[in-house]
């Protein structure tokens, strides 16, 4: 039996414009779908059904290896078209590859919060406890009103406690499974006896307004992104250039003057140490600063940088990590940065590793997967950093 999953992606997007590609703890939205279903082992192929050529090309850039792009009719991506009508659409076109027992994944990027478990779970779930189809649900334990004054689910004159309350599931709308063959026939994700997969109570949130989105960060940085995140070692094995800031990082970010007004910087030698190690190790390395200074000109020189880039402010050191990638031929994951303040944070979330000085400022230290050292800037915080790369090296 093969099992499908179809994740739609248009291009249209009036409360937030391009949402499935926007960045979302630092990753396109769609990533955290797609990374969730790749990973599930039980699932076979997966068809991001779009009618972008931006998104397309996002979603081929990922490389994740069961998933492919169809391109959906424009009438099946209009602000009117339902999600079933794609759906049939795809099923349709594609049903020469696909036996009506197979099990067809109906899978929604406004609900990022779906792990590859959750996805394995609810597929065994199917399988070995009965029913034609299952949808995903989250316990909701709130009490309900009518509009006209009566209540839904409680007698108001014996309210019971919150933990007493069994309330009720809604519908979070993170997946769907039916067969392709009750698809087919009922014109419908669901069909016959259907089985409910009960998520935790925050993935009731969909992201579909500005709010939502503010708040589905929030929850999902607390809740499911470490489970998505590998492990530093997997995280560091692929790295070839090893980048930094300069103040914060390199120098304990004070400003030191001379008596003739001289800009004076402080650096530490461990840190020298880390680059010439690093060198010797076949890493490329490359400083990226928002200052320009000439202390800093001499600093990479007798450090032999490969890289050096100043005056880089607000998103300009992502560009620039983004030239080095270009100039060899790398992309983002094989690039490690290190960084202290919110100049820099654009950077951080798009590299493959990510790190911080133990003084970095806390939205820096906020960041979804950011590796928080234990030595402050300028005390060998690169040191450190360097060491964490090199521990890989085998």
């Amino acid at each position: 039996m093969a099992i499908v999953a179809l994740v739609p992606a248009r291009c249209g997007s009036k409360s937030i414009p391009f949402k499935n590609v926007k960045s979302f703890c630092g990753k396109p939205l769609i990533y955290w779908n797609l990374k969730a279903l790749n990973d599930a082992p039980d699932v076979t192929y997966i068809h991001v059904a779009t009618d972008c050529d931006e998104i397309e090309q996002i979603v081929n850039d990922f490389n994740f290896s069961k998933v492919g792009v169809y391109r959906r009719n424009k009438e099946n991506a209009n602000d009117t078209a339902s999600t079933e009508s794609v759906m049939l659409e795809f099923l349709g076109n594609k049903a020469q590859d696909f036996k009506a027992d197979d099990l067809f994944i109906l899978s929604q990027i406004t609900n990022p919060f779906t792990t590859s478990m959750d996805f394995s779970d609810a597929i065994n779930q199917l399988k070995n406890k009965g029913g034609d189809s299952l949808l995903s649900c989250a316990p909701i334990k709130r009490f309900f009103w009518n509009k006209n004054g009566t209540p839904q689910n409680y007698d108001y004159l014996n309210r019971p406690r919150r933990q007493d309350f069994d309330g009720t599931y809604i519908e979070n709308g993170a997946f769907y499974i039916n067969t392709i063959g009750n698809i087919q026939r009922d014109k419908n994700r669901l069909s016959g006896k259907i089985s409910i997969y009960e998520m935790p109570e925050y993935t009731q949130i969909e992201i579909d307004e500005p709010h939502d989105w503010i708040i589905a960060e929030g929850l999902f940085k607390a809740t499911v992104y470490h489970s998505f995140l590998p492990t530093v070692n997997e995280r560091v094995k692929n790295i070839k250039i090893v980048l930094t800031d300069v103040d914060g990082v390199l120098t304990d970010a004070g400003m030191y003057y001379s008596e003739k007004g001289d800009e004076l910087k402080k650096f530490n030698t461990h840190d020298g140490m880390a680059f010439s190690i690093l060198h010797e190790k076949g890493f490329k390395t490359g400083i990226i600063t928002s200052e320009t200074t000439e202390i800093v000109t001499r600093r990479a020189a007798k450090l032999k940088v490969d890289y050096v880039y100043q005056g880089k402010r607000d998103g300009g050191k992502l560009e620039a990590i983004k030239e080095i990638c270009f100039k060899e031929n790398i992309g983002l994951n094989d690039v490690a940065y290190i960084g202290d303040d919110i100049n820099c944070i654009a950077a951080l979330e798009a590299v493959g590793f990510a790190a911080c000085p133990a003084n970095a400022t806390s939205l820096v230290k906020a960041i979804a997967g950011i590796n928080i050292l234990q030595t402050k800037g300028g005390e060998g915080a690169f040191r450190e950093f360097a060491g964490i790369i090199l521990s890989n090296e085998t």
